[in-house]
């Protein structure tokens, strides 16, 4: 008999209290230009291809960056509000995130230094579906938000360092 979510969350939560650097990892990807503005990705066994749409220069043979970026934000909030429901023994159905991101193409385009070049707002909508009363609900949102990964690199910086291969 499979495991539930709650007894595979109680578990791994077991483990890293025992274990703090069985709980370090590091995510990996490689993608290439290969095409115009298309991006093939690759992420462990997956394949995902990013593009631009046609009205600023790619072929949109897929989502662009930034719309990649919005969803793993919808992703992450999803899996992470049914991963503490079931933590918190909360009966959730269904999970909808809905999101919108703001941008001025001008920032990247380079017409205006002034101009951010990424998003200057995102806003959404999370629809679920539960029995649960109203505040359940709200104690399960605030923890979501407190624990959600991709949500807290957007709220807070995040060291990057990009550095040019020799040729």
């Amino acid at each position: 008999m499979s495991a539930t979510l709650r007894e595979v969350i109680g578990e791994t939560q077991h483990k890293f209290r025992l274990d703090a650097d069985s709980a370090r990892v590091c995510f990996r990807t490689r993608s290439e230009l290969t095409q115009g503005l298309r991006v093939d990705t690759n992420i462990r066994q997956h394949a995902l291809v990013m593009d631009e749409p046609q009205a600023i220069g790619g072929g949109d043979s897929g989502p662009a960056p930034v719309e990649v970026l919005l969803a793993a934000l919808a992703a992450c909030q999803e899996i992470t509000y049914k991963a503490y429901a079931a933590a918190m023994g909360i009966a959730l159905e269904r999970v909808v995130v809905e999101l919108e991101g703001d941008i001025d193409l001008r920032g990247f385009f380079g017409v205006d230094d002034s101009v951010r070049p990424g998003l200057s707002a995102i806003r959404g909508r999370v629809e679920l579906t539960s029995s649960a009363p109203r505040a359940a609900l709200d104690t399960l949102k605030a923890a979501v938000d407190s624990h959600c990964p991709v949500l807290d690199m957007l709220r807070n910086p995040v060291p990057v360092s990009l550095t040019l291969a020799s040729p």
